[in-house]
């Protein structure tokens, strides 16, 4: 088995769609910190969403930079039963590395949720307006992106 580095940009975006969650990695103080976050892509960035306080916001502030992941699959592999050392997890992972924006525009917060719902279903949603302005906001600017697909089969190339 092996792992394979995902270049194409639709493939990172399709497993970044197929997530109903993202894990979202921040540090203060040199103490790490990972949340579970509901999200949604908008091009070079990723929406996130959350109450205006509370740890995760406080720590955004004081550092923005932040590393997200979304894990794809959960199907066990093995090139041998009876080898422990051969067995992998099939899945894809995306890992983003970025820098957090705090969206303050009412227009552009409900926007953001709007995008935020269609990641999670195909209605059709409203916003009432204490929501949409007691609601946090975050962007998150990717400044880096990669991929990758674990528990491939090894390509044995061919012997003449």
């Amino acid at each position: 088995m092996r792992t394979v580095n995902i270049e194409d940009r639709t493939e990172i975006e399709k497993v970044i769609k197929s997530c109903k969650t993202c894990y979202v990695a921040m540090s203060e103080n040199d103490v790490p910190y990972v949340l579970p976050m509901n999200f949604a892509l908008d091009g070079d960035a990723v929406i996130l969403h959350s109450d205006q306080s509370g740890r995760m916001w406080e720590t955004l502030h004081r550092n923005p930079k932040v590393c997200m992941n979304w894990t794809l699959g959960e199907e066990l592999a093995w090139q041998d039963e009876r080898v422990g050392c051969s067995y992998r997890v099939k899945s894809k992972s995306v890992l983003v590395e970025g820098t957090v924006e705090f969206v303050d525009d009412y227009d552009e917060k409900e926007r953001c949720l709007h995008l935020l719902m269609e990641q999670y279903s195909d209605r059709q949603f409203k916003f009432n307006a204490p929501a949409v302005k007691n609601v946090g906001i975050i962007k998150v600017l990717i400044e880096k992106i990669s991929a990758k697909e674990f528990g491939t089969k090894a390509v044995t190339p061919w012997i003449s």
